[in-house]
C-alpha cells in the first residue's frame, strides 16, 4: 500500500511540474504549444488509466476508499490540466488568426505598391497606383472646368512622373488647359513637348492639330499651315490628318 501511495505521489508531482506551463503559454511558439498539448493529454490519460486500474484491483475497502479520495484530488488536477490544454488551444487559434490578419493586411499594402495593368489610348501599360491616382485627380479638376488649377495639377504630374504611361496624356491636357484659358503661347509650348517627347503617343497627332489651332487664334496663318502640313506628313492615317487636309484646302 505504501509503495502504491509513493508511486501516486510521484505521479502527482509530475502533474505539478506541468502547472507552470500555463504561465508561460503566451511565450510558446505554435509548434511548442502543440507539442505541450499532446504530451499533456498523454500524461492525463495515463494517470487516469493508472488510478482506475488501482481501484479496480483493490480488495480492501478502506484502501479503495483512500484511493478514491486520491483519485478525486487527482481528477481535480486533471481538470486543471485540461483547462490548461484549452488555453493553449485558444492561444494557438488566436495566434493563427493574428497571423492571417497580418498577412492579409501586408498583402493589401504590397498591392498598393505594385504596378497595375491599365489600358491607355488602346495600349496596355503598367502604372503605379500613385501615378493613376494623381493623374485621375488632375483630370477631375480639368473636367470640373477649373482650368487654371488643372494646369497646375497636370504640370505637377509630368514633373513628378515624366516616364509614366500617362505622361503624354497629361502633357496634352496641360496644353488644352492653357488653350481653354486663352493662353495660346503656353498651349503651343505644352503641345510641342508632346510632339517632341512622345512621338509614338496617340495624342501626338492631336497635339499638332491643337498647335495649328493655337496659331490660328494668334492670327499666324503661316505657322498654322506649317503645323497642319507636319501633321499630315508624320501622321497621315490619323483622323486629325484628315481634318488638317480639309482646313488646308480652305486656307489656299
Amino acid at each position: 500500500m505504501k509503495l502504491s501511495q509513493t508511486r501516486l505521489a510521484a505521479a502527482c508531482l509530475a502533474l505539478a511540474a506541468w502547472l507552470p506551463l500555463q504561465a508561460n503559454a503566451g511565450l510558446l511558439s505554435d509548434d511548442e504549444a502543440r507539442k505541450a498539448i499532446i504530451e499533456l493529454r498523454a500524461k492525463v490519460d495515463a494517470i487516469d488509466r493508472d488510478l482506475k486500474a488501482r481501484i479496480d484491483t483493490k480488495s480492501d475497502k478502506t484502501a479503495a476508499l483512500d484511493m478514491l479520495n486520491q483519485h478525486e484530488q487527482t481528477m481535480t488536477e486533471i481538470a486543471r490540466l485540461r483547462g490548461q490544454i484549452e488555453e493553449l488551444a485558444n492561444h494557438i487559434a488566436q495566434t493563427e488568426k493574428r497571423q492571417k490578419d497580418f498577412y492579409a493586411d501586408l498583402d493589401a499594402r504590397l498591392k498598393k505598391l505594385e504596378p497595375q495593368q491599365q489600358t491607355i489610348d488602346g495600349r496596355q501599360a503598367e502604372v503605379m497606383p500613385s501615378e493613376k491616382k494623381t493623374y485621375d485627380a488632375a483630370m477631375d479638376v480639368f473636367k470640373s472646368g477649373d482650368y487654371k488649377a488643372a494646369a497646375s495639377a497636370l504640370q505637377d504630374f509630368v514633373r513628378r512622373f515624366p516616364t509614366s504611361a500617362y505622361a503624354a496624356n497629361a502633357q496634352y491636357w496641360l496644353g488644352n488647359a492653357h488653350y481653354a484659358q486663352g493662353d495660346f503661347k503656353n498651349a503651343i509650348a505644352a503641345q510641342e513637348v508632346v510632339v517632341a517627347n512622345y512621338r509614338d503617343s496617340a495624342k501626338a497627332p492631336d497635339a499638332l492639330f491643337n498647335i495649328a489651332s493655337s496659331y490660328r487664334d494668334l492670327n499666324d496663318k503661316k505657322a498654322q499651315k506649317k503645323a497642319l502640313q507636319q501633321l499630315i506628313k508624320e501622321y497621315p492615317d490619323s483622323s486629325s490628318a484628315q481634318a488638317a487636309k480639309d482646313i488646308l484646302a480652305k486656307l489656299k
